[in-house]
């Protein structure tokens, strides 16, 4: 059986037929999950994060969330990274934390992924995310 974006995404829920149900209840298309079971979440601010996700290359990413306005660009990465990540204005989700979480087909406004996760478990290498920000910072010089 293959493994759906969904899926994948119910598998960090404390409880995934619960979470699935209340997913699809939901008029708004959004849940809570939390974070640090299955991924992190560094969250960058999308001055910064929006040219840094163009240099890491929609290909070579795992899920990436924007929320309202792109204000903030949100980079899933393994479990531990948000313990370990030092860096000026990037908000780290790790255990503890719940984080907001669109379907993985959600379009349009608001909350969104630019890249939906697949169902494989791909996430962001954070060696490279730190890179394509350092490069991004490069850029945009007075960050």
């Amino acid at each position: 059986m293959e493994i759906t974006g969904l899926d994948w995404l119910a598998q960090a829920a404390p409880d995934p037929a619960a979470f699935r149900e209340q997913w699809e209840r939901s008029g708004l298309g959004l849940v809570l999950l939390p974070a640090g079971r299955r991924w992190d979440v560094l969250s960058v601010p999308g001055r910064l994060g929006r040219p840094a996700f163009e240099l890491f290359g929609v290909g070579a990413c795992g899920p990436v969330l924007a929320d309202f306005g792109d204000e903030h660009i949100g980079f899933l990465v393994p479990v531990g990274t948000a313990a370990r990540w030092i860096g000026t204005g990037v908000r780290c989700a790790g255990e503890g934390a719940w984080v907001v979480v669109p379907r993985p087909d959600r379009r349009g406004r608001g909350v969104r992924w630019l890249v939906p996760p697949d169902g494989t478990g791909r996430l962001n290498d954070p060696v490279r995310l730190e890179l394509a920000l350092h490069e991004a910072a490069a850029v945009l010089g007075d960050w």
